[in-house]
């Protein structure tokens, strides 16, 4: 009862192996181009967030100054400084001072974005007019691309006028790069 058992050995010869080596490296050279485009669609798509989140966040702050009317409102636990006339937060406080820090932190951006005061533009810089200020992300400013990828910031002036907190004109994806 001897029985004695064949086993054909299976696997793939060398050559195969470099073919389809060859082949998963053409594929990732043609779509490699596609995945590294993808950081300018993430900082645009935050920028988008971002400016929701400051609308939101003027809202909220107008909304409690009709029922309460303060020099400052205590939202999401941050000091935010209003502007008496308009009922939307200010950008600076009575003192002349940047006010911003309380705006930021309650519209949950202080930690990922940076403001940019009023002032001319440099290499690095965006240009921001007199009585607005800029909103940058943190990972690029500094750098050529903060001059091309930001969102604008202007209170209120009149009452019952809402802020305007806009996306630099004609904002693309490479602009973000």
């Amino acid at each position: 009862m001897n029985k004695s058992i064949k086993s054909a050995q299976g696997g793939f010869t060398l050559i195969e192996l470099i073919v389809v080596i060859v082949i998963l490296g053409i594929l990732a050279a043609t779509a490699l181009p596609r995945f590294t485009n993808l950081s300018g669609d993430a900082r645009l798509a935050s920028l988008n967030a971002a400016r929701g989140a400051l609308s939101a966040t003027a809202a909220m702050a107008h909304g409690r100054h009709v029922l309460t009317p303060l020099v400052e409102q205590n939202i999401e636990g941050a000091a935010v400084q209003m502007n008496m006339a308009s009922g939307y937060p200010a950008i600076v406080n009575t003192a002349g001072a940047q006010a911003t820090d309380g705006l930021m932190q309650a519209a949950g951006l202080a930690q990922d974005y940076s403001v940019i005061t009023a002032g001319a533009a440099t290499a690095t810089r965006p240009l921001v007019a007199t009585g607005s200020i800029a909103i940058v992300p943190r990972n690029i400013e500094g750098t050529a691309t903060a001059v091309t990828c930001f969102l604008t910031y202007t209170p209120a002036i009149a009452n019952n006028t809402a802020p305007v907190i806009a996306l630099r004109n004609n904002i693309a994806a490479a602009d973000c790069q």
